[in-house]
């Protein structure tokens, strides 16, 4: 099966953060987005003219079920393959970033030479962090020693150590840290593209409500500049990270909402 334009979107929550190193509560993430999005306090447009509301392609969220799946990744991977063998495309709100990984298994069943393009604070690229080559920490080096990605693309990264930079250079990884990062650089991608957008990628000041706060980020609207800017089918998204017990006014619950109807409207458009 290739990407189609036909393509429908399953909105889909990931409630996990059983893999997280430093706090939890990312688990609740999924739950609070759906809430935010039934509140209706921002309509459904987006910026590209495609309306997010009661659009037929769009498939209501469902929240995924794992509670008693002996093996959680195991379960994401054959529903994620599930959903794309009949057609859909998986917009996908967590839970932590070690979800990638299984979805990125159950994708690449359908999808061949996919391209990831990861923004993030953290290249999460370590073999293993505090002994769980599964954790948060990780996804990215799953992913592509398992060549379930051509190539991966991350922005934002200002937390980039020497191991990681080994893994990075290992994989082949292309890298723009915030540090050079210029508003006017150009991201050409082929598709089909994965988009993964963990919430830390912003600075503080857009989105409080994460786990691992790293100042010095992108704002929203270089985010959605670069999501904006993709010409290539999009098979798929994840928001992830988003912990609304740190979350100040919902801010960035909304936030992850804005970036949603972007990615979205780019997802119907493409």
């Amino acid at each position: 099966m290739q990407p189609s334009s036909t393509s429908n979107i399953q909105l889909l929550g990931i409630p996990f953060d059983e893999y997280s190193s430093f706090l939890k509560g990312s688990a609740q993430g999924p739950k609070k987005i759906h809430d935010l999005l039934q509140f209706g306090s921002a309509n459904g447009s987006t910026e590209l003219g495609v309306d997010s509301k009661g659009n037929q392609r769009i498939k209501p969220f469902q929240m995924m079920r794992l509670e008693g799946a002996e093996h959680p990744f195991h379960s994401i991977e054959e529903q994620i393959k599930d959903l794309a063998f009949q057609g859909n495309k998986p917009l996908i709100f967590g839970g932590d970033h070690s979800i990638t990984y299984p979805i990125l298994k159950g994708l690449n069943a359908i999808y061949k030479d996919i391209t990831i393009l990861h923004f993030d604070a953290h290249p999460d690229l370590y073999h293993e962090f505090k002994g769980n080559p599964l954790s948060h920490a990780c996804p990215f080096a799953r992913i592509m020693e398992n060549d379930l990605a051509t190539r991966l693309v991350q922005i934002g990264i200002r937390t980039l150590n020497q191991h990681q930079r080994e893994q990075a250079e290992k994989f082949g990884v292309e890298i723009h840290e915030m540090r050079t990062w210029q508003d006017d650089t150009e991201i050409k991608l082929q598709g089909p593209v994965y988009i993964s957008v963990d919430l830390d990628a912003l600075d503080p000041a857009f989105a409080p409500g994460v786990s691992h706060l790293e100042p010095g980020g992108m704002s929203v609207r270089q985010v959605i500049r670069i999501i904006q800017s993709i010409n290539a089918p999009i098979i798929g998204a994840d928001i992830v990270e988003y912990n609304p017990i740190r979350d100040v006014n919902d801010m960035t619950g909304m936030v992850a909402i804005k970036l949603y109807k972007e990615i979205c409207g780019k997802m119907l458009i493409n």
